[in-house]
């Protein structure tokens, strides 16, 4: 078939993330954390340079006393922050195991790791997020979809529904059988629901010194649907696993260095504007700042991680309660299967150590230091990049909060290279797809940071929501709407230009 493309109390470091109403975000820019002469700081350190022949000050420590200066390799992604102490590193080493559990199905003789399901897309979080790293598309129809699957939803159809979408209730409505995501897997007895099928399309792009560029052009569809038809209104969006790498800084950015950034309007006529993403806070229901996810969708690393245990594994945790995961009431195979909450241990598969523990395994992995910061072609991509207006989206720095209850947090000069906004890239990546605040042709700033190591970590150079950009240059022509302008630039640069412009993306 063809488609179109179009909870429970956080623990104390999570809540670190600001809780704000939606008054406060219409309020003024200034920080709740400093006096005014630390603010006065803040803004000067983060201040754009302008001076491109030499490195700034520690812009090698690209997450502060966070970052790893070991020699990157393979394991480059998933090193604990070094300024964490005795007692945090081995609550580290524990998330990290059960970051690397296989869940079972149930009944199983093994204690605490079944409740595999019934419909899932991998057996644990290091199956989509190997090696901490990013995921990428099937390189063919025999290759691993475990790290990439189908977002679904449906427009709203009723009053009620638009309602709920208005207020922040729901940030989509998903399909009635299916769910809110395609998953290709089941354990033994219930079917999978179909098969994620993708065809390419060349469209070659000609740059000015004559190189001619073929990017690849993604459609999705379904096959083997395994609970009978989509909706005819059924909308689909791809995801690939993004990497892992300094989640628990971002959290620690202040609201107020984000919001000053957002310009709907776009009042300085640069182009660019940039539109925050508020969901409800999964501990009291405020309005807060979505950060993290391909839509700024998701409002902390606890939220993300309950919302990916029983999304993507089927295992449910006191955040999300869900036994069975996304099956829907029409998957009667799927709710009939035996649990694995084991009464000794809690009412849910996963219970709130395994949640703590993995909320805070993914809040303290470390960021790999930048390489070659003084080579003078990257310090000449790093120009161009500014030249070219890509720190418009791509913000280079932020001061992490204050009074981040975990001391590893606080106070860092961070170099993420993201404004966490909601941005139109464009038809040509468009998914038609709303969620939440974020339209159809909207996506979050993608930081950059660790970028010119995914080949090392990952295996593949693959980039983008979907993983279409097969390497830095398509991803960058890849970018419209906004970041029409800057991609045009690119365009025209001359190939030593462009050269050093790579240069600087994989020193990051």
């Amino acid at each position: 078939m063809a488609i179109q493309s179009r909870i429970a109390p956080l623990t104390a470091l999570a809540a670190g993330a600001a809780v704000f109403a939606i008054a406060a975000l219409a309020a003024g820019v200034e920080r709740s954390d400093l006096s005014a002469t630390d603010q006065a700081r803040v803004l000067a350190v983060t201040a754009p340079t302008g001076d491109f022949s030499s490195a700034e000050p520690f812009e090698t420590n690209a997450a502060g006393a966070a970052t790893s200066h070991l020699t990157p390799d393979r394991d480059a992604f998933s090193q604990p922050f070094p300024n964490l102490d005795f007692a945090d590193e081995e609550q580290f080493r524990l998330g990290n195991a059960l970051f690397r559990k296989l869940w079972v199905s149930s009944p199983a003789s093994t204690l605490a790791s079944d409740g595999l399901g019934p419909l899932f897309n991998a057996r644990g979080c290091q199956s989509c997020h190997l090696k901490d790293g990013r995921g990428h598309p099937p390189a063919g129809p025999d290759d691993s979809r475990v790290s990439m699957f189908l977002r679904l939803s449906v427009p709203p159809r009723t009053d009620a529904e638009r309602e709920a979408l208005a207020d922040r209730v729901l940030q989509r409505i998903p399909e009635s059988t299916y769910g809110g995501q395609l998953q290709d897997l089941g354990v033994p007895g219930v079917p999978g629901e179909g098969r994620m099928e993708i065809s390419y399309e060349p469209e070659p792009v000609t740059l000015g010194d004559g190189t001619v560029v073929t990017l690849r052009k993604p459609t999705y569809s379904i096959s083997d649907p395994g609970y009978g038809p989509f909706a005819d209104d059924v909308l689909v969006s791809p995801r690939i696993a993004p990497q892992m790498i300094g989640l628990g800084l971002i959290e620690q950015v202040h609201p107020a260095d984000i919001l000053r950034r957002v310009d709907p309007d776009d009042e300085d006529e640069d182009g660019i504007s940039g539109r925050p993403s508020l969901v409800r806070d999964p501990g009291g229901g405020a309005p807060i700042l979505g950060l993290f996810g391909w839509k700024a969708s998701m409002p902390t690393i606890r939220a993300q991680s309950a919302g990916a245990f029983a999304g993507d594994i089927g295992i449910s945790t006191p955040d999300v309660p869900l036994h069975w995961g996304d099956c829907t009431v029409g998957q009667a195979l799927c709710r009939d299967a035996p649990t694995g909450v084991q009464a000794h241990l809690g009412d849910t598969e996963a219970p709130s150590p395994v949640l703590d523990l993995v909320t805070f395994y993914s809040q303290t992995l470390a960021v790999p230091a930048r390489r070659d910061v003084d080579d003078p072609d990257v310090l000449r991509g790093k120009e161009l990049f500014y030249e070219t207006g890509c720190i418009g989206c791509h913000t280079p720095k932020y001061v992490t909060r204050r009074d981040a209850p975990h001391p590893t947090h606080r106070f860092q000069l961070i170099w993420p290279y993201s404004d966490f906004l909601l941005h139109d890239m464009g038809e040509g990546l468009a998914d038609n797809r709303p969620v939440g605040d974020a339209s159809g042709v909207e996506w979050r700033t993608a930081p950059l940071w660790g970028i010119g190591l995914t080949e090392t970590v990952s295996g593949h150079t693959n980039f983008l929501h979907d993983g279409r950009a097969r390497n830095l240059l398509e991803a960058v022509l890849w970018h419209g709407g906004e970041a029409q302008a800057a991609r045009d630039s690119v365009v025209e640069m001359d190939r030593a230009d462009r050269e050093a412009l790579l240069r600087f993306l994989e020193s990051l």
